[in-house]
Parts: structure tokens; C-alpha cells; sequence
């Protein structure tokens, strides 16, 4: 199981990112999938995930602001983030873990992890 994130970058504030996770040596829809992100020196903190029957989570205070869906075509997982804002600066990370995560939200709950993708928000 190997799980490649991509679609950082840098953007000015109020723009949007759509992130991709690909997976490589398991089938998505077997697995549930969260996107977490780590600021530096604060702790990593789940923002969205995907469970394997397809019911989508969402940070209570971003949900306005985010869209995950799966592309199976492409067979990655997709997390589109708008309306970005200097605090939003931080590395992403896709997390799985196979059928149910126990608590979508926590990084406990899962088992494979992608390496990051930075992303930063400034003027």
C-alpha cells in the first residue's frame, strides 16, 4: 500500500487548491480515506475523510470550504480547498485505512500514510 499526495503550492489568500491523493497497491473503495494536515508546531488534525461506503466527513469549522471526492478514472482521491487563508499554511497528508476508521478525525485510526504535500498561503 503506497499512497503519493500532489497538488501543493502557493497561493494568495482567498484562492483554491484541489489535492490528489494516488494510490498505488490497494482499491479505494475497500478502504476509508482521510486528508490531515500539520502546521508547524501544532498537531497533525484530520479535515476530511472518505469512508469506503462513500459517506464524506468533514472538519466542523472548514466544511464550507472543502469537497472530497474520488476520481475513478484516475483512481485518486481528490480535496478541493478554497477560500484559502495564511492559517491554512501547512503540510497535507492522505491517511487509509482498510474498511472503517474508528474516528475519522484522528491519526490513530489510520495506518498508511503519504509522504505530504506543502501547502502555503501568503501575500
Amino acid at each position: 500500500v503506497q499512497l503519493v499526495e500532489s497538488g501543493g503550492g502557493s497561493v494568495q489568500p482567498g484562492g483554491s487548491l484541489t489535492l490528489s491523493c494516488a494510490a498505488s497497491g490497494f482499491t479505494f473503495h475497500d478502504y476509508s480515506i482521510a486528508w490531515f494536515r500539520q502546521a508547524p508546531g501544532k498537531e497533525r488534525e484530520g479535515i476530511s475523510s472518505l469512508g469506503h461506503d462513500g459517506t464524506p466527513y468533514y472538519k466542523e469549522t472548514m466544511k464550507d470550504r472543502l469537497t472530497i471526492s474520488i476520481d475513478d478514472d484516475k483512481l485518486v482521491v481528490l480535496l478541493r480547498v478554497s477560500n484559502l487563508q495564511p492559517e491554512d499554511t501547512a503540510v497535507y497528508y492522505c491517511a487509509a485505512v482498510w474498511r472503517y476508521a474508528l474516528f475519522w478525525y484522528s491519526p490513530r485510526s489510520y495506518n498508511h500514510w503519504g509522504q505530504g504535500t506543502q501547502v502555503t498561503v501568503s501575500s
